[in-house]
């Protein structure tokens, strides 16, 4: 699992970051689009899900576009970025504490299905989106 650091692993603890965790969304929605063709910014979704995940929120990270490649067992593995934690790490920390779903459009696109996912990943459409992010206490973001 990855080790989080500096401000990151504050707000992770609780620690000079405590009054604002208490006010900020319980529930934390993610759509995460970009896999291996942008980097960066893949990897930003997928550490803000397991930060929140380790700060105690409920996630629920959504994998769109070319990030439904990482719902098969063995694909994070192949994804590299200097500087970032193991994709694969993180995506243990958010099927620990959180929730991931794949697409169900995009599932059907790259001939993905619910046999062939990483176990704890689930397979769901645009209605359950919209209703995960439209609920109470969620902040919804997309990368």
């Amino acid at each position: 699992m990855a080790v989080l650091t500096g401000p990151v692993a504050v707000l992770a603890r609780g620690g000079a970051a405590e009054g604002y965790a208490s006010r900020m969304a319980k529930k934390l929605v993610i759509k995460v689009t970009a896999g291996a063709d942008a980097p960066e910014r893949c990897s930003q979704a997928f550490t803000v899900a397991a930060v929140a995940v380790a700060s105690g929120v409920e996630v629920s990270l959504w994998l769109t576009g070319e990030s439904s490649w990482f719902a098969l067992p063995g694909r994070a593995a192949e994804f590299e970025l200097p500087h970032a934690a193991p994709l694969p790490d993180l995506i243990e920390s958010l099927l620990a504490g959180g929730r991931i779903t794949l697409c169900t459009q995009c599932a059907a696109r790259r001939e993905i299905t619910e046999k062939d996912v990483i176990e704890g990943v689930r397979i769901a459409g645009a209605q359950v989106f919209v209703q995960e992010s439209l609920a109470d206490d969620t902040q919804a973001l997309v990368y």
